[in-house]
């Protein structure tokens, strides 16, 4: 059982960053694949990133080059740096866990936080 707990939304102007962290109970977190999700509202949960449990890194084509997602094994802690943010950054973004290696796909993982909102400003 994996316990996630998002922090870090806010509101920003655009062009400014966030850093959101998403930190998990667990002992056996590092064995997780974790990805985050954000939702606008009148829109679908859209994949954003994810990182594996050997740490490589992927990203939905809309963020690359502006998002980066990392972790810290020891703190249990997953972390996504938002740069250059733009209004149509802003949205409820999520933390999803999933041991079995899941991909973009929200339904593939098993466990979610309750998210963290995200509010850039033109």
């Amino acid at each position: 059982q994996v316990q996630l707990a998002e922090s870090g939304g806010g509101l920003v102007q655009a062009g400014g960053s966030l850093r959101l962290s998403c930190a998990a109970s667990g002992r056996t977190f590092s064995s997780y694949t974790v990805g985050w999700f954000r939702q606008a509202p009148g829109k679908e949960r859209e994949y954003v990133a994810r990182i594996s449990r050997s740490v490589i890194t992927y990203y939905a084509d809309s963020v690359k080059g502006r998002f980066n997602i990392s972790r810290d094994n020891a703190t249990n802690t997953v972390y996504l740096q938002i740069n250059s943010l733009k209004p149509e950054d802003t949205a409820v973004y999520y933390c999803a866990a999933d041991f079995r290696g899941a991909d973009n796909n929200a339904r593939d993982y098993d466990y979610w936080g309750q998210g963290t909102q995200v509010t850039v400003s033109s």
